[in-house]
């Protein structure tokens, strides 16, 4: 039996395209989202960090086999776009074939007037899914954040569907970890709004895993970093590997959190029994 052809507009901020964002895209032909979050017009101090970069969260809607996504800057102008004004300019049943597909809590034009209810009084057939859940409770963008932000990589994971990865830039470091004996290609995240917890992560980037902290490194006193940076020391190896190169990071679970050590053979040796804990499969 053939699959029928998709069709529809999926319309959403979708930040971190989670399982519940999955299950409503999944169903569409294109998507509708914005390059950035509302509340960082409306209020920009009840705006959330981000999970993801524009470009990431584009690309994460894309592989959810969604032909087509249309982003839209939101401005001053559009932001007083009454509710029927933004039905008609972008969600007409040419645009969206005649169906919308959008998740529980979605709003749309000023002061979030518009829902699904009226998107139906103009002929539009909208479907609304139903939250997922993961241990109970509904998956959402917030919780995702704020399991990073706890370091718990295990359930951000469950409900994202998939390693949450971040995009970063190599950069040349001071030889600390080659002198320590853990070479580390160093790392800093492209524009990361998420407050990612200080610690020891295990990863994978390139097809290879690995073992980073992601901190200042304090036991180095006087010669730590300023601000956190990602440093990852591979276990087969370090690749060769370029300043200013691009990197994907997958982080695949949390060690501990970073520590001040009373001396660097005190460091060293925690470091071996991260990479053996990683090594037998306890992370």
């Amino acid at each position: 039996m053939r699959c029928s052809a998709r069709r529809g507009l999926a319309v959403g901020f979708f930040d971190g395209v989670h399982l519940g964002h999955q299950s409503v895209l999944r169903r569409a032909a294109a998507a509708l989202t914005f390059r950035t979050h509302p509340l960082s017009l409306l209020a920009p101090n009840r705006a959330p960090r981000l999970l993801m970069s524009p470009e990431s969260r584009i690309a994460a809607i894309k592989n959810c086999g969604v032909g087509k996504v249309v982003v839209l800057d939101f401005t001053c102008d559009l932001a007083r776009m009454s509710a029927k004004e933004f039905m008609l300019r972008y969600l007409d049943r040419k645009t969206c074939d005649g169906v919308v597909y959008c998740g529980e809590n979605w709003r749309f034009g000023r002061g979030g007037e518009g829902d699904a209810r009226l998107l139906r009084s103009y002929g539009i057939d909208v479907e609304v899914i139903p939250y997922a859940e993961h241990l109970g409770d509904r998956i959402s963008s917030t919780r995702i954040r704020a399991a990073l932000e706890a370091g718990e990589i295990k359930d951000a994971t469950a409900m994202l569907g998939r390693p949450w990865t971040v995009d970063g830039v190599a950069f040349q470091g001071k030889g600390e970890g080659t002198a320590l004996g853990f070479p580390t290609i160093n790392i800093r995240f492209k524009g990361l709004e998420l407050q990612l917890r200080r610690g020891v992560y295990a990863v994978e980037a390139a097809g290879r895993r690995g073992i980073a902290n992601y901190g200042v490194a304090p036991t180095f006193g006087d010669r730590a970093w300023k601000d956190p940076i990602l440093e990852v020391h591979f276990l087969d190896g370090m690749p060769c590997t370029q300043p200013e190169s691009d990197w994907t990071v997958s982080f695949l679970g949390f060690l501990r959190p970073e520590t001040v050590f009373p001396s660097l053979g005190d460091l060293r040796r925690q470091i071996n029994a991260d990479i053996a804990a990683l090594r037998q499969g306890h992370v």
